[in-house]
C-alpha cells in the first residue's frame, strides 16, 4: 500500500553497518544545537537564540536553492540577520544563482585553511552567504573527524538570527547531519511523482530520529491551489499512516516565469519581480515560519493570505 500510494518501489536508506557512525553524528547534531543556543558575549541581545532552518529535497532540480536564497532575503526584509550556508558539498550553487564568485569556500574551512568567519560573503541583498565547493567529490561524504571539526566551527555564526542551510539533495550522511541539527527541516517537492516519492524517502530517514527537527513541506511549481493541496495531503497522509510522524504543510509556491528569468539574470526573483506569484508565495511562507502576518495590498496577496492561514 505504501509503495502503491507513492508511485514506485521504496528504497530503504537505513544501513545497520553505519550505526556507530550515526551515533557520532547525533552527538554532533546535539552539540551544534547547544552551540547555537549559547549566549554570545559579542551579541547585545543575550536572550536571543539562532534558529537553524535546513532546506532539503529527495531529488535535485526541485528549486531548493532558489527557495533558500529568496526565503533568506524575505527574512532580511523584516530586519533579521540571515546567513545562507551552501551545504551541498560537491555541487554548490548558491553563489552562482547570486552571481557571486567568492575567493574562499567551505573547502578551505574543511581543509583547515580558513575559518567560517573568513569565508562569509556580504551581499547587496541584506544577507550573508557561505559558499560551498563545486567539483570536489571528496567533500560529498566527509570523514567523522572532518565533520566534527566543521560542526565545531559553526559556533562562529551564533550572531545570526537565522541560519538557512541549503543541503544537498537526497539522503547522504552529510545531509542527515545537518537535518539532525536543525530546528526546522523544510522538505521541498514538486507535483512530479518522482519528486513526491523521493520527498517521502527523506522524511522517512528523518523519522528514525528520536529528537528530530520540525518537518515542514513545501510544494514548489504548482499550477493551482488544488494541485498544491493534493500533493501536500498525499505526502502528509502517507507519512502519518506509515511512519507515525507529523509533517506540517507550510504551503506552496506557484509556477512562475519570473523565476527562470531571475535565474538567467542571476538576480533573486524576490528582488527582480517582487510582486510576482512566486515572490508573494515566498513572503507568505516566511511570515508563517516567523509567525507574523504578511500584508499585501494586492488582490493576489489577499488571496494567498486566505489560502495560507491556519495551515501549519
Amino acid at each position: 500500500m505504501e509503495v502503491y500510494m507513492l508511485y514506485k518501489t521504496e528504497t530503504s536508506h537505513s544501513d545497520l553497518n553505519n550505526m556507530k557512525q550515526n551515533a557520532v553524528q547525533k552527538d554532533q547534531a546535539e552539540r551544534l544545537r547547544l552551540i547555537m543556543a549559547e549566549k554570545s558575549s559579542q551579541v547585545q541581545q543575550l536572550d536571543r537564540r539562532t534558529r537553524i532552518i535546513t532546506i532539503s529535497s529527495g531529488k535535485g532540480g526541485v528549486g531548493k536553492t532558489n527557495i533558500a536564497i529568496n526565503l533568506a532575503i524575505a527574512f532580511a526584509e523584516i530586519g533579521k540577520k540571515v546567513v545562507v550556508m551552501d551545504a551541498d558539498l560537491g555541487l554548490a550553487n548558491v553563489n552562482v544563482i547570486l552571481g557571486i564568485i567568492p575567493k574562499y569556500n567551505l573547502y578551505h574551512v574543511i581543509k583547515k585553511q580558513k575559518t567560517i568567519r573568513d569565508i562569509i560573503v556580504d551581499t547587496q541583498y541584506g544577507i550573508q552567504i557561505i559558499a560551498g565547493a563545486s567539483g570536489f567529490s571528496q567533500l560529498a561524504n566527509l570523514s567523522v573527524e572532518e565533520r566534527d571539526a566543521f560542526v565545531e566551527g559553526l559556533k562562529e555564526l551564533a550572531y545570526a538570527d537565522i541560519i538557512i542551510i541549503d543541503t544537498g539533495a537526497g539522503v547522504s550522511q552529510n545531509v542527515l547531519s545537518f537535518l539532525r541539527a536543525a530546528d526546522d527541516a523544510i522538505i521541498v517537492t514538486t507535483p512530479e511523482p518522482t519528486a513526491i516519492t523521493d520527498a517521502y524517502g527523506i522524511i522517512k530517514s528523518i523519522s528514525t530520529e528520536m529528537n528530530g527537527p520540525n518537518i515542514k513541506l513545501v510544494v514548489n511549481r504548482v499550477h493551482s491551489v488544488m494541485e498544491g493541496k493534493k500533493v501536500a495531503e498525499r505526502v502528509i497522509t502517507i507519512a502519518g499512516q506509515f511512519l507515525s510522524i507529523k509533517v506540517n504543510n507550510l504551503g506552496f509556491i506557484f509556477e512562475d516565469t519570473a523565476v527562470q528569468r531571475a535565474v538567467i539574470k542571476q538576480d533573486p526573483f524576490i528582488k527582480s519581480a517582487p510582486h510576482s506569484k512566486a515572490s508573494l508565495s515566498i513572503k507568505h511562507l516566511m511570515s508563517r515560519i516567523a509567525n507574523i502576518e504578511y500584508k499585501d495590498q494586492g488582490g493576489f496577496g489577499r488571496f494567498l493570505r486566505s489560502m495560507f492561514v491556519n495551515r501549519i
